[in-house]
């Protein structure tokens, strides 16, 4: 399981802005490390820290592609998470739209792979984003021949004047990775620290693991 893509926005608006004659592919990439690697509130890297890297090409249609890798903990038998991507991202009647594929691969894992389809759409209202959003895996192998579905709204408070960006989550997932159901939360706090470096530290909870608070330092570019 992995994290959703809130650069794609911006990619497409710094992609929209240039004439497609002369940049019709931007390119973007990040690096960082988290204290722990919690992932729709589970706890992926068994409380230790975690380094992640991504890279990402958007194109002026608002296609776009990548690849994410992360190390976690053992994973029936893997100790790395990559996850390949390719999705569409633009506005549609004043609302932001994501629609996506992603292929979730753990090297060394047996039986573990699995690919699921994410879909999200938000909507700025002065300093507040608000948006939503669902994963859906289709029962295969790597979901233990189950559905799962994982839901999600988000707020994100960011005014220009504030040095930092406040952000809040709630989730719900039923299927082959929580057949009991299982509920997650998060607040956090985000801020720039110059050449494109920055901040956050994060509360992130369920209701089937223990909570914890996760710092983050990400470089992107």
């Amino acid at each position: 399981m992995r994290r959703l893509h809130p650069c794609v926005p911006a990619l497409l608006c710094m992609v929209a802005g240039a004439p497609v004659h002369a940049q019709s592919w931007s390119w973007e990439t990040a690096v960082g490390a988290v204290s722990e690697y919690r992932d729709r509130g589970w706890d992926l890297s068994a409380g230790r820290a975690s380094a992640y890297g991504e890279i990402t090409a958007s194109h002026a249609s608002g296609v776009y592609g990548g690849v994410w890798a992360a190390d976690i903990a053992d994973y029936e038998g893997a100790e790395v998470e990559l996850t390949g991507y390719i999705g569409w991202a633009g506005a549609l009647g004043g609302w932001d739209v994501d629609l996506g594929v992603w292929q979730n691969v753990y090297p060394d894992g047996v039986d573990v792979d699995y690919v699921e389809f994410p879909v999200q759409v938000g909507r700025a209202f002065g300093p507040a984003t608000l948006s939503a959003g669902a994963i859906l895996a289709p029962a295969q192998t790597g979901t233990a021949d189950d559905e799962n579905l994982w839901v999600w709204t988000r707020l994100d408070w960011a005014p220009e004047a504030w040095p930092v960006a406040l952000q809040a989550r709630l989730g719900h997932e039923d299927g082959g990775f929580a057949p009991d159901g299982k509920t997650d939360w998060l607040v956090g706090v985000q801020a720039p620290v110059g050449d494109g470096f920055s901040l956050g530290v994060d509360w992130v909870d369920s209701d089937v693991d223990d909570g914890a608070v996760v710092a983050r330092l990400e470089w992107r570019r």
